[in-house]
């Protein structure tokens, strides 16, 4: 998980120190090119497709998190 947060911030362009579970990505440069990237960066990291249209509904990194581990667990 540690590379996939450390992923996350460079996506977003934060301190991967402030990207927790809790982050609002509302509050941060959650936008079309940083799903595109994060759906790449989940497959790198995790080897699982997430659906772009979920994934950027996610509001959190927690959410985020919630819809990779559904998708490992089918």
């Amino acid at each position: 998980m540690d590379k996939f947060l450390e992923g996350m911030a460079e996506i977003l362009e934060i301190s991967p120190l402030d990207v927790t579970p809790e982050l609002d990505l509302t509050q941060q440069a959650w936008d079309s090119l940083a799903v595109v990237s994060a759906i790449a960066l989940i497959d790198e990291c995790f080897g699982v497709t997430v659906d772009g249209a979920a994934l950027a509904k996610c509001e959190s990194v927690k959410q985020v998190q919630d819809l990779v581990s559904a998708k490992i667990g089918k």
